[in-house]
């Protein structure tokens, strides 16, 4: 590693880019396993895909370590462990903890001097980080994931909060996995969750979201209109619809069907829809009733484009608005959407209602999109030229299902 990486230099608040991403990696501020290196297509616009590691835990519960680290509460909540270098199926609604690959050696502040490593191992010299604010770390699922209704967090040694990693975490990542409505196989390197690192915090106001719509449209209406100032709705994020209209015999929807083979992640377009799904169709009320504990997949009425400059997240859902979830995987990449000129691209919205029956008619309001700053616009974005999978979506399952 040469001595002009030791050096980190950040000026300005955000998510990191690419870029400095992949800086940190050089740096060993993210690092691997050392018979797994990291592999350049890890690396998204704004975040780092992470891969499972040789070995899953059947538990007999969640947790969350608060005091401990996690390695000391599966001593006590270990069922059993399956190794998955070869692949091992994991069953539906049983509770799976695995460590990741990957590992963080975050600093403890800004200006902060501490030991380089490479691949876990302590280099000759510091790495110095230049910063305005500490970095932190937050993680989502994949897209693919939560469109498979495979609910996942990232856990921390003594944290008391899912996903979101504090300045200074130095140590393993463990992925939580519950299979919902299907059966699926893993292997050693499978990729369900995504990282990215903030420098600061620093969300958009509803204010600067206007501001950006008025300039360069983010939001655009089911005619691929861009929505007017007087339409558009922000409250602390951008609000957005599902989509229940259509014409007859039309698909507006899916439900996963129960008691189905597992699915092999490995398996890309290979199953048929008609195995796993039923499809909703269009009806003339525009509505539609929910049952309790099933999910389904829906699209959202409008269409949302990121900028290169900006990345989003979907927010998860707000209980004064009724007991359902309508996410599992929620951020966007900068360019997801394309230009302003493509008119955006659906979200597609893993919906589950629990507890009680609940109705949702077309044109609810069901979620909002936060935006965030990249620290710099990365160096690719969303798209063809990565082979993203979801570009330019309409209603669309996970990749693993046949595409009509």
């Amino acid at each position: 590693m040469s001595d002009l990486l030791k050096e980190v230099q950040l000026r300005t608040k955000g998510i990191l880019p690419v870029q400095k991403l992949k800086l940190l990696k050089d740096l060993g501020l993210i690092y691997s396993h050392a018979d797994y290196p990291m592999q350049d297509d890890q690396f998204q616009p704004n975040s780092i895909d992470l891969r499972l590691g040789e070995v899953a835990y059947r538990v007999r519960c969640s947790f969350l370590p608060e005091n401990e680290t996690v390695e000391q509460k599966l001593k006590r909540l270990k069922m059993y462990e399956i190794p998955i270098t070869d692949g091992a199926v994991l069953e539906q609604n049983c509770v799976y903890i695995i460590p990741l690959l990957e590992k963080l050696n975050l600093p403890e502040s800004n200006n902060t001097v501490q030991k380089a490593l490479f691949n876990g191992e302590e280099e000759t010299g510091d790495v110095k980080l230049n910063s305005v604010e500490n970095l932190s770390a937050k993680a989502n699922p994949k897209s693919s994931t939560g469109r498979l209704d495979v609910f996942t967090r990232v856990i921390t040694d003594y944290s008391h909060r899912f996903e979101e990693i504090n300045p200074g975490y130095k140590g393993n990542l463990y992925l939580e996995v519950v299979p919902k409505s299907f059966s699926v196989k893993v292997r050693t390197g499978d990729r369900l969750n995504q990282l990215r690192i903030r420098h600061g915090l620093e969300v958009m106001s509803d204010q600067d979201i206007l501001r950006v719509h008025a300039a360069e449209p983010l939001l655009f209406d089911e005619k691929s209109k861009p929505v007017s100032m007087e339409k558009i709705k922000v409250n602390q994020g951008l609000f957005m619809s599902v989509q229940l209209e259509g014409k007859k015999g039309e698909v507006i929807g899916y439900k996963a069907k129960k008691h189905n083979d597992y699915i092999d992640l490995n398996n890309i377009g290979h199953y048929n829809v008609d195995d796993f799904w039923e499809p909703i169709y269009a009806s003339q009320d525009k509505q539609m009733i929910l049952e309790p504990e099933a999910f389904y997949i829906f699209a959202s009425k409008e269409r949302i484009r990121v900028p290169a400059h900006l990345a989003c997240e979907m927010m998860a859902y707000d209980t004064g608005s009724g007991e359902l979830r309508t996410h599992y995987a929620g951020f966007f990449d900068s360019g997801f959407g394309g230009s302003v000129e493509d008119k955006g691209a659906r979200a597609v919205l893993e919906v589950r209602s629990h507890d009680v029956p609940f109705m949702i008619e077309d044109g609810q309001t069901l979620f909002s999109m936060q935006f965030e700053p990249n620290a710099e616009r990365p160096d690719f974005v969303y798209g063809d030229e990565i082979e993203s999978n979801y570009q330019g979506q309409g209603l669309r399952l996970g990749k693993h299902f046949k595409q009509a």
